[in-house]
């Protein structure tokens, strides 16, 4: 069996404004949306020009919930940019949660988190130079030996 794609999905209140969100914010394109007759969006797909993010509505009465409801999430998702400290300003100016502030980091990126208004959490970053995986390994031993 082979796998093809891997699709985040995010589960959110108020799917609408969480789309124009990651419109607004990354410049996602939306490329489909089914809604309920209720208005309840229960799938859309948003382009984020290298991979697509999934999302749809909580649905509660599924046991469907976002991290609004369960209070946090246990997943970032990582956006790999040009400019790092750009994006998290205009991830925070629309409305966003600044977790992490933007750093340079041992494994050759500056990245920081943000939390959006929906509970999901974005590591942002971009590449400050090349580092071999046995660099990154002496680094990270030597960092974490403190």
């Amino acid at each position: 069996m082979k796998i093809h794609e891997a699709f985040a999905y995010l589960r959110v209140k108020q799917a609408d404004r969480a789309i124009e969100y990651y419109k607004h914010v990354f410049g996602a394109t939306e490329k489909l949306r089914l809604t309920e007759p209720s208005g309840r969006i229960g799938h859309a797909e948003l382009d984020f020009g290298a991979t697509i993010v999934m999302l749809s509505e909580e649905y509660p009465e599924l046991d469907i919930l976002g991290p609004q409801s369960i209070g946090r999430t246990s997943v970032s998702i990582h956006l790999h940019v040009d400019d790092a400290d750009a994006l998290i300003d205009r991830a925070v100016a629309a409305g966003g949660t600044l977790v992490r502030p933007p750093a340079d980091h041992f494994y050759g990126e500056r990245s920081g988190t943000v939390r959006d208004p929906f509970g999901h959490e974005w590591l942002i970053g971009h590449s400050i130079e090349a580092v071999t995986p046995d660099e990154m390994q002496r680094r990270y031993t030597a960092l974490m030996k403190g």
